[in-house]
């Protein structure tokens, strides 16, 4: 495998759908579309164009990148299933980066990297190059202790609040969110590590409520 892998990475776990291409360490090409819907119809094609522009076919590719949360359920699975048919297509590793690793990229020292999550809730995790805890879901600035270390930076959209609160530093992220995908995937690509399939990191259960209606009796 290239030390500086061609990698077309994507994301539509927030409202929009995302990608860029990176290939010899730079983002050749990046895109950017808000919406809130139509992320499924719009993916492909954008990929498309993404490619056209760098001069790339499919088949240039060493790599898949595919932001998995968390985030938007639905918009989740849409990256998710179309990075595993697409790696099952091209023959071609997919690599999941989570919105924590993609906020830590190119940070040194630990990271408590915030996302935002419905009504007064955040996802934290710490990490530094790899998870220190596991990601969790918090109300307001509930910071659980095991996140609360020394020397630790605070990083996401709550970054601010939460560095107040701990007494930590505060930074911006070295990159957009699209950006950071790619370089993730491509230093996991490179470490030589085994990559598991991407899959759905969604932290908390949906806020959809099942049916009170009991189930139907099927009649002999």
């Amino acid at each position: 495998m290239p030390p500086d892998p061609t990698i077309v990475a994507f994301d539509t776990s927030a409202a929009q759908c995302a990608a860029a291409l990176l290939s010899g360490g730079t983002i050749r090409v990046k895109k950017v579309e808000e919406m809130a819907k139509g992320q499924a119809e719009r993916l492909i094609p954008l990929l498309e164009e993404v490619l056209a522009e760098a001069g790339l076919r499919w088949t240039d590719l060493d790599a898949i990148g595919v932001g998995i949360g968390p985030g938007n359920f639905t918009g989740i699975r849409i990256s998710v299933s179309a990075a595993r048919g697409l790696a099952l297509a091209l023959g071609k590793p997919a690599i999941g980066v989570s919105n924590f690793e993609a906020l830590a990229e190119g940070c040194d020292g630990p990271v408590l990297a915030s996302v935002p999550a419905r009504g007064d809730f955040s996802y934290l995790q710490l990490l530094a190059y790899r998870a220190m805890t596991d990601p969790a879901v918090i109300e307001h600035l509930a910071i659980p202790d095991t996140m609360r270390r020394l020397g630790v930076t605070c990083i996401g959209h709550a970054a601010h609040e939460i560095a107040n609160d701990i007494g930590a530093a505060q930074a911006a992220p070295c990159y957009t969110m699209i950006e950071a995908i790619a370089r993730v995937a491509a230093r996991k690509l490179a470490s030589g590590q085994s990559l598991a399939r991407p899959a759905p990191l969604y932290v908390r259960r949906p806020d959809a409520a099942p049916p009170r209606d009991p189930a139907p009796v099927i009649l002999p």
